[in-house]
């Protein structure tokens, strides 16, 4: 079993990595994290005749873009009702929209770079974990269909068996919209893309400082200081870095993923013969879906901790143990990888892009980003660029958690907390 990402260990790795020897002086723009946001960012801003810097202090999607579940799902992550009470409708349904078009841009950008990365649109089916989540689904669809997605699907529990091969469910809904990919290799062919057109990627470069300056910003690096015009922040939960502002409104929260042994085509239609991506409406609950080779890729907040080579291993039990409660068809299936991620979490589950004394920023996409990242990327290198309108979280508040400074040090009592709600209903 390897400890290492699947999308990661069967993806080219990316070579066209500029030597960090070679860091500009000066940049229009300067990137701060090669991950999707940043790489989609850059590949904009350099299609428009920016010159464009990006930097990384690890690898090009060596974090939470290449740390995923490899499920590109549209809707949000919490209830359009509670949306619309918070924002108005409108505000709501545009938000919802944001999620669809950030898939509809995976798929674009897949198509405009050639990039073979196995996107298909399969659909996500959300799974009633018990008989009264079945009939909140139920009331979620009829607002969902009203307002904003008329297409989705609701199953009842006898037609479940046409979806997945399990009895553990009470009830299910189809977004049809969802999507998934090898996200490994899109992130791959993003940064070939990005460099393709023009702008730099350093790999193993870390920004220790950063200064604002009278015409722009001036970072220091481990591999020297660059003058930027403008800078974008694409960096997730980092908890390296000046970045203390960001990380007082940013939970970092590990999720880990396992993925079995190849299962073979008629396994794999056995257990999934609808061949969605799977996501349980626990709060602790789990998520899963196959692979073009049909490995079963399961993953799921197994335990409220970060990520380490020992916290992965741990959690790859507890998620061996749901895995098989859910198919116990797979109970002596072999897993060929256990990896863990950090999620940047926000309060209220939505992400937040902005611009703050005269830095921009793109995070917090709380388990959404590999849609929710390259559509962002791309908005912001918009908003940096002039278009005043192109930013769709402009505006939206952003206070600091109480008592958070970095560590999350909470995770534990939160743990307790959605073990008990769990519980409870």
């Amino acid at each position: 079993m390897k400890l290492t990402p699947y999308w990661l260990d069967t993806a080219p790795r990316f070579a066209g990595a500029s030597d960090a020897a070679a860091l500009p002086a000066r940049a229009d723009v300067v990137v701060v994290g090669a991950g999707l946001t940043g790489l989609a960012a850059a590949r904009r801003l350099a299609m428009a005749g920016a010159d464009v810097v990006v930097i990384d202090a690890g690898r090009v999607g060596g974090e939470a873009s290449g740390r995923n579940g490899g499920q590109c799902n549209n809707g949000i992550a919490g209830d359009l009702g509670a949306l619309a009470a918070r924002f108005g409708m409108d505000r709501a349904r545009a938000l919802y929209r944001a999620f669809d078009a950030a898939v509809d841009r995976v798929e674009a950008i897949t198509v405009e770079e050639a990039i073979a990365c196995d996107f298909v649109r399969n659909g996500k089916l959300k799974l009633a974990d018990k008989p009264e989540h079945a009939h909140k689904l139920a009331r979620t669809a009829e607002l969902l269909g009203r307002e904003v997605e008329p297409d989705l699907r609701l199953i009842d529990r006898a037609d479940l068996i046409q979806e997945i091969g399990s009895d553990a469910f009470h009830g299910g809904l189809v977004f049809p919209n969802s999507a998934s990919l090898h996200v490994g290799r899109f992130v791959a062919g993003l940064a070939d893309a990005t460099v393709r057109h023009g702008a730099g990627v350093f790999e193993g470069v870390a920004l220790t400082d950063m200064r604002r300056t009278a015409n722009g910003h001036r970072l220091t690096t481990g591999a020297g200081t660059i003058d930027a015009g403008a800078v974008l922040l694409a960096s997730g939960a980092s908890m390296r870095g000046p970045f203390a502002w960001l990380r007082r409104r940013i939970v970092p929260i590990g999720s880990f993923i396992i993925a079995t042994e190849p299962l073979g085509a008629e396994r794999a239609a056995r257990l999934m013969p609808g061949r969605r991506n799977c996501t349980t409406t626990r709060n602790i609950g789990n998520y899963f879906r196959l692979t073009a080779d049909n490995r079963l890729i399961f993953g799921g907040r197994a335990r409220f901790a970060l990520s380490s080579p020992s916290s992965d291993a741990k959690s790859g039990l507890v998620l061996q143990a749901a895995m098989r409660r859910i198919f116990p068809e797979l109970a002596d299936a072999r897993i060929d990888y256990t990896w863990g991620g950090i999620v940047d979490m926000t309060a209220d589950r939505l992400p937040r892009a902005g611009e703050r004394d005269g830095v921009h920023f793109a995070t917090g996409y709380s388990g959404h980003g590999t849609q929710m990242a390259v559509l962002m990327g791309e908005r912001m290198a918009r908003t940096i660029g002039g278009e005043a309108d192109a930013n769709p979280l402009a505006g939206m508040d952003w206070p600091a958690v109480p008592g958070h400074f970095g560590r999350p040090w909470f995770l534990p009592f939160v743990g307790a907390y959605y073990r008990y709600q769990d519980w409870r209903h």
